[in-house]
């Protein structure tokens, strides 16, 4: 099940980037007192009463004319409508309420989510009672915290996780195989969707996943039942929608966490830019397996060496995922569309291979027969046990004298043995370091 979206909303110079600091445990926003200055969404990971979830930094907003300012402020709402299970909103205890407070509570209060309403600044008990007036907006007891010295935070979080939806179970069989079209917008995920399931013609049903961004397509092909998780979000009406991709690496990210394969689709004509870097970043740290798909492949001009450079150039810029496999296509002419879902069974079935321990044993031995570890100041690693004690992605623990001498080269070393071994094309591999006792 995806992590729950908490967005944090409200007019300039609030304190929203430091609310999402404080949350997020570090200072990944940009803080200035300045309105406006966080320029670009900024996404985290927090967790409160065992409940991982992500929240949003809703800063960005351009200054300009009154006119303009309060059309972001609402663009800004608005789209963090669409993305969030619950809502932070956040206004100013000592300049007290506004009337672009007014006009954003009355945007949230129209969406029927889940609002909660935060008086910042307050770090002087005796200026607890201007939350008060804030009762006003209709959306609650007003929660008195200050952000910058982390008061009242507690408070907040436990009624934010109030309102988080009930954890659901899984609806799909554990060998359906549930991949996910992540890229960019503009890419073409969802024409090679709609590729993939017209070549196959056999499209089951199209139901709302348990996001409200996502589309979940089942189908089947020669027995094997699949799911493909699009982001139909990124392609949803209107002109905030078209001009702005801020919240593509949400979108990406909840769909990453549903999904067994990540498909990373590149836009053959552009190439490869710093946002495919990171969301591919984001499906690595979540364990997921993964494919690189070029599309747009017919639009390239190209000799006999094109896909070989344009590989290479992939091998450079994802360092981090040697083991991921490369297909040129097209959605447009269905060039190799086919071969996209026997990578993705390929991807599934490694990223699930479950090794017998006596085997893992044998080539970690066969290993340090072969490269002895290195010492350091007259420490010899040692190497006792090795097992697998979990797959999706598929994890080795190690036993060893001391977790300290294992250098990361020779960490990679006995990585790439275990994939001469058993192949684990397409999925992350992990070694778990553990001290014999």
């Amino acid at each position: 099940m995806p992590k729950p979206v908490v967005a944090i909303v409200g007019r300039p110079n609030v304190g929203k980037s430091t609310l999402f600091n404080r949350l997020a445990g570090e200072r990944i926003a940009i803080v200035e007192d300045k309105p406006g200055i966080t320029r670009d969404r900024i996404y985290a990971s927090a967790e409160w009463l065992d409940r991982k979830f992500h929240i949003i930094d809703t800063g960005g907003i351009e200054i300009g004319s009154e006119d303009e300012i309060m059309l972001r402020i609402r663009e800004q709402a608005e789209l963090a409508i669409n993305e969030a299970n619950v809502i932070i909103f956040l206004v100013d205890g000592q300049t007290g309420l506004t009337t672009t407070d007014r006009d954003v509570a009355e945007i949230l209060f129209r969406s029927k989510k889940p609002v909660v309403l935060a008086v910042n600044k307050l770090d002087n008990p005796k200026m607890l009672d201007n939350r008060y007036e804030f009762y006003e907006l209709g959306l609650g007891e007003p929660i008195p915290i200050a952000a910058g010295h982390g008061i009242g935070i507690g408070d907040l979080l436990d009624e934010v996780v109030k309102h988080f939806p009930a954890e659901e179970e899984e609806e799909y069989s554990p060998e359906t195989i549930k991949f996910a079209m992540i890229g960019r917008p503009n890419v073409g995920k969802s024409s090679l969707v709609n590729a993939i399931l017209g070549e196959e013609r056999v499209l089951v049903s199209e139901v709302a996943g348990t996001t409200r961004d996502a589309i979940d397509t089942p189908f089947s092909r020669e027995g094997q039942d699949f799911v493909i998780i699009d982001t139909a979000g990124m392609r949803k009406r209107g002109k905030i929608y078209e001009t702005t991709e801020k919240y593509s690496v949400m979108r990406a990210l909840r769909a990453i966490e549903r999904c067994d394969v990540a498909v990373l689709v590149i836009d053959g004509e552009e190439g490869i830019i710093e946002q495919d870097k990171r969301i591919a970043g984001y499906a690595l740290e979540e364990g997921r397996a993964m494919i690189i798909v070029v599309n747009k492949w017919d639009l390239v001009e190209k000799d006999d060496k094109t896909a070989h450079r344009f590989e290479q150039e992939i091998r450079k810029e994802f360092p981090f995922m040697p083991w991921a496999p490369v297909l040129f296509v097209s959605a447009k002419t269905k060039q190799r569309v086919t071969k996209i879902l026997d990578a993705v069974v390929k991807a599934a079935e490694n990223h699930a291979m479950r090794i017998q321990t006596s085997t893992v044993n044998a080539v970690i031995e066969d290993a340090v027969a072969m490269t002895a570890p290195p010492t350091d100041k007259g420490r010899k690693l040692r190497i006792y046990y090795a097992t697998q004690v979990a797959v999706k992605p598929p994890s080795f623990a190690l036993f060893v004298n001391d977790p300290e001498l294992v250098h990361f080269s020779y960490e990679r070393f006995l990585e790439n043995k275990l994939r001469d071994a058993f192949g684990f094309e397409g999925t992350p591999i992990r070694l778990l370091i553990r001290q014999k006792s």
